[in-house]
């Protein structure tokens, strides 16, 4: 019997006027797929809106930063009311113990332009980490203090570097969701259990320029003509396929076999697929639409995404792109299957805005509610 192991999750979505994902140049980002240009959203921006929706919805943030310094640091002068430099001493401190040559220190400019130390890597820990790291700091005040007097070559960490790296290994669900790479602190790499495509549009785009322009108000009072501000941005529009999917053993395994919690997180990050929107540009453009069709598949072999019925751009004639895209994709949805093996997905399901008969797409559910609840039934079912 073929087991349920991966959860696959595919989107049209419509997105107006906007750019929610910009490039270098602030311009949308775009690729060449099928010889033809389309804008494109990377998977790091939706991914980012994905995870801070699940861990909102969890209350179990997690905190991506190269500022443990400062943070160990403000929370020791703020809340334990240690001086400043014996505060900053201690951030250092917890930098230097994390293993045998610790997290190097760099110094850089926070927003005000001042000089601050930071960690050469990004690290990913639970937010509540950072209260952790402050405790074991204080309980060591004496020793860091004794240790930061001595020349700054001489200077090693003292802190318990066990309970450091164990605090800077630790998990939340997104970290379990998502994973973390970390080589500067052997055990703490984690091994995602999800896959995210960059999302892109089923058919050609040409982005446009937008012209605008701010008016001085002082100048407007006193009589005088024209405009404070004058500039252009690039903007697009259109109907875009999204995927991801989730490995349900390897977020077991992350899980340490707990079938709860994994369903609690599949449900989580599947509503927050669906939900959630990247907001660059939101506040001139408001792009805050709801995708048009949803499709879930579980499967026993491995993940599998459409993104090639789009390889031949999705032509608009009197009807638009959307109506077209939604029967591309459940025509190369039945083919697909066929190939691979029918018994292969054991599962699968939809839930749409338009009300098109679709031959291919699995069961048809009333809400995306109803249909999230059904795919983690058939992936984990209950015991």
């Amino acid at each position: 019997m073929n087991q349920p192991r991966f959860l696959d999750l595919h989107a049209l979505q419509t997105l107006p006027f906007s750019n929610p994902n910009r490039d270098e140049e602030g311009n949308p980002k775009t690729v060449v797929f099928g010889g033809a240009e389309r804008t494109r959203i990377s998977s790091q921006s939706w991914k980012r809106r994905i995870r801070l929706d699940v861990e909102a919805e969890l209350g179990d943030p997690a905190v991506r930063t190269r500022r443990v310094v400062r943070g160990v640091a403000e929370r020791l002068h703020n809340a334990h009311d240690w001086p400043i430099e014996e505060a900053e001493a201690a951030g250092r401190q917890v930098a230097r113990s994390t293993g045998a040559k610790g997290i190097n220190l760099e110094k850089s400019k926070d927003e005000k332009n001042e000089e601050i130390l930071t960690t050469s890597v990004l690290l990913f820990l639970p937010e509540a980490g950072l209260d952790e790291l402050t405790a074991i700091a204080a309980a060591h005040r004496d020793a860091i203090v004794e240790e930061e007097a001595k020349p700054e070559k001489k200077r090693k960490g003292i802190l318990p570097s066990d309970e450091i790296a164990a605090v800077l290994g630790s998990r939340n669900g997104t970290i379990n969701l998502f994973g973390r790479m970390l080589a500067e602190l052997p055990g703490a790499n984690v091994d995602g259990a999800v896959q995210m495509a960059h999302a892109f549009t089923v058919h050609e785009t040409s982005p446009e320029f937008d012209f605008f322009s701010a008016v001085d108000d002082i100048e407007q009072r006193a009589g005088i003509p024209g405009s404070g501000h004058i500039s252009t941005a690039l903007f697009t529009a259109g109907t875009f396929y999204r995927y991801a999917n989730i490995d349900l053993d390897g977020l077991l395994r992350n899980l340490g076999g707990d079938r709860t919690a994994a369903a609690e997180l599949i449900t989580s990050f599947a509503q927050a697929f669906i939900r959630t929107v990247p907001t660059g540009k939101d506040r001139p453009t408001a792009p805050m639409t709801a995708p048009d069709l949803v499709h879930l598949a579980v499967r026993s072999d491995r993940p599998v995404s459409l993104a090639a019925a789009f390889e031949r751009p999705v032509r608009a004639v009197d009807d638009g792109h959307l109506g077209r895209a939604v029967d591309t994709l459940d025509d190369y949805a039945g083919r697909i299957t066929k190939l691979l093996g029918a018994s292969r997905r054991t599962w699968a399901g939809h839930a749409q805005v338009l009300d098109q008969d679709l031959k291919s797409l699995g069961d048809a559910a009333d809400s995306f509610d109803d249909l999230v609840d059904a795919a983690v039934a058939q992936l984990i079912p209950s015991e």
